[in-house]
């Protein structure tokens, strides 16, 4: 309700009453009759009162004087515009008007991004585009030796950026030479931001994108493309020889212990030859018919034991083969060993020997040379 709405009992927020428009108070009577609470109607202030305001106006300074660093900041204290040192993480209290503390973060990794086009040693137009990663390691240098370090830092990465690419040919830029380009351009930015001594530390340098113009990208992108399937090749080409090698020299000496194993093996037949040789040739001696018939007897046994035919020789001449697996067969009841039936010297006489029953194996095989 407004207060000069009917029955609001003529009550106007200026305390007047009827209703009638006598304006707002005076503030010179406001003030007194406020003196005259605090003095006790003697229109002063006593000294209980100046001591609350005191007190208050105290409090409202200390108040005002707190601040708070957080754990991966530093405080850098100014008393009167001059430097006067580094608080460390935690609660206080600085006297307002006379010190400003300014805080600074020394673990967050700050990042910076440079780019733009940029002309090769060969004469070529590429656009190149780095970020420079960086921490604050002195927050005193950081804040008052370089009015703007940010920009000087962004600055300072797109000259070492240009200085680095104007020496550098376009395919290394876009091809194999991007790793040597971002050390190249690290260590030059390193020396320009020296001597300003800004107080940071270069964390990083990455190379984010490097691409020719819009206008011949794509015949670029097939180039690439060629170089990446020329480097996928070798790459095959040197594992494929990888695995062949091992196999194929795994092969070799094979070959090789086969071959002298054969050569031992050959050697120690021809010792043992001549050593039955030298055994039998006493005998032959001795007697030479009988040793002569019975190294035929031996030789021939040993041929016709490789053979699944027995070969008969019959008073008339002719000959006829059985199967030897079949005698084999039959006569596996009486367990007793096949025959090879040969032919002696004599025409009409017929010799039997056991196929597998070893004769004398000291002078087998010499028929030949006998």
């Amino acid at each position: 309700m407004a207060w000069n709405e009917p029955g609001n009992q003529g009550k106007d927020p200026w305390g007047n009453r009827g209703g009638k428009n006598q304006g707002p108070p005076d503030l010179d009577e406001v003030f007194r009759k406020l003196a005259n609470r605090f003095g006790g109607g003697g229109g002063k202030f006593s000294g209980v009162g100046v001591g609350l305001v005191l007190a208050g106006a105290v409090v409202a300074y200390g108040l005002a004087g707190l601040y708070k660093i957080e754990e991966a900041e530093r405080g850098v204290v100014l008393r009167f515009g001059q430097f006067e040192g580094i608080v460390g993480p935690g609660l206080g209290i600085r006297p307002p008007l006379v010190d400003k503390i300014y805080p600074v973060n020394i673990e967050r990794v700050n990042r910076l991004n440079a780019s733009g086009l940029m002309l090769t040693k060969d004469e070529n137009v590429v656009t190149v585009q780095m970020e420079v990663q960086y921490r604050i390691q002195d927050p005193r240098k950081y804040l008052f030796n370089v009015a703007s370090p940010d920009q000087t830092l962004s600055e300072a990465l797109d000259s070492a950026m240009r200085y680095v690419i104007g020496h550098t040919t376009m395919d290394n830029i876009l091809t194999v030479g991007r790793e040597e380009v971002r050390q190249n351009t690290w260590e030059e930015l390193d020396g320009i931001i020296t001597p300003y001594d800004m107080g940071i530390q270069i964390v990083d340098v990455a190379f984010k994108e490097a691409r020719p113009p819009e206008e011949v990208k794509p015949a670029f992108d097939d180039v690439i493309a060629a170089r990446e399937d020329e480097e996928r090749y070798v790459q095959e080409a040197t594992a494929y020889s990888r695995q062949v090698e091992p196999q194929a020299r795994g092969q070799a000496e094979r070959v090789l212990k086969e071959a002298d194993a054969y050569k031992q093996r050959v050697v120690l037949e021809a010792r043992g030859e001549v050593e039955r040789f030298n055994q039998l040739l006493p005998q032959y001696e001795a007697a030479p018919e009988v040793t002569r018939e019975r190294l035929y007897l031996e030789t021939m046994e040993q041929v016709y034991s490789n053979t699944s035919k027995v070969m008969i020789d019959n008073d008339g001449g002719s000959m006829f083969y059985l199967p030897l697996d079949k005698i084999i067969q039959g006569q596996s009841a009486t367990q007793s060993q096949p025959a090879a039936t040969v032919p002696s010297n004599n025409n009409n006489r017929t010799i039997r020997t056991p196929v597998n029953d070893p004769i004398n194996s000291r002078i087998s095989g010499r028929q030949g040379r006998n």
